[in-house]
Order: C-alpha cells, then sequence, then structure tokens
C-alpha cells in the first residue's frame, strides 16, 4: 500500500457537555495539527498517490471553515461535543466528498482509504480512518 500524507494546522475555541469533561466544559482553546494521510494500492500513470499541491490546498480549505472559530457557534457541528476524535471524522468526511467531486485531480481516483490525524499536542492525538 502506497501513502502520502499533507499537513496543515487549525486553531479553535470550543467547550463540551457533560461531567466526564471536568473544567473542559468551560471554553477553552486548541490547536490542531492536521495530517491526511491517502492511501492506494497501486501509483498512478505518472506514480503519485495524488497531487500535493491540490490535496495540500483542499485540506486547508476544509480546515478554513473551522480556524480561528468557536465551534460552539457553527452550524456544521451544533450540539456536538468536537472532541479531537468528532473533529477528525468530519475532516475525512469533508475530505472524503472533495476526493469524491474530483478536486483533488485526476490521480485521486484510485485512493482506496483515508486517515486524519488530530494532534492537539505531542503526548496526544486522536484519528478517522476509512475505505473510501
Amino acid at each position: 500500500m502506497f501513502s502520502l500524507t499533507v499537513r496543515d494546522h487549525m486553531m479553535i475555541a470550543h467547550s463540551f457537555r457533560g461531567e466526564v469533561f471536568g473544567p473542559a466544559q468551560q471554553v477553552h482553546g486548541a490547536t490542531y495539527l492536521v495530517d491526511v494521510t491517502f492511501e492506494r494500492p497501486e501509483l498512478d500513470a505518472d506514480n503519485l498517490v495524488v497531487d500535493i499541491g491540490l490535496a495540500s490546498s483542499v485540506l486547508k480549505e476544509v480546515l478554513g471553515e473551522f480556524n480561528m472559530q468557536n465551534l460552539d457557534a457553527l452550524d456544521s457541528v451544533q450540539g456536538q461535543n468536537t472532541t479531537t476524535e468528532f473533529m477528525a471524522k468530519v475532516v475525512f468526511d469533508r475530505m472524503a466528498v472533495a476526493i469524491g467531486a474530483g478536486r483533488l485531480g485526476t490521480s485521486a481516483k484510485g485512493i482506496g482509504s483515508l486517515k486524519v490525524t488530530l494532534s492537539e499536542s505531542h503526548i496526544a492525538w486522536a484519528s478517522f480512518h476509512g475505505e473510501l
């Protein structure tokens, strides 16, 4: 299996509902380092997994919806505990839609799976990995 990863970041604010979250029930901020890994069994005719430039550009657009926002106020995630795990799936879903719409070019047609990892710090991160 071949893979290629692109990276960007987003800065957000949010709060959680539920006793399990303790002090994180209050509004707080996070800066996520976001890695998106594209996987495919064979390289395309140009020996690519996906066009790095297009993948980076689309990731920046996807993250732009959330960057410098209070997630508690966004309709698209309203009423959710926007945990790192949850947001990894949100980014995954938006990247999958972009791939399906052809926004990552023709080489992206061969992508079989995608993995999105959001790193909160050097000691904690969460991922969502799935087939396309």
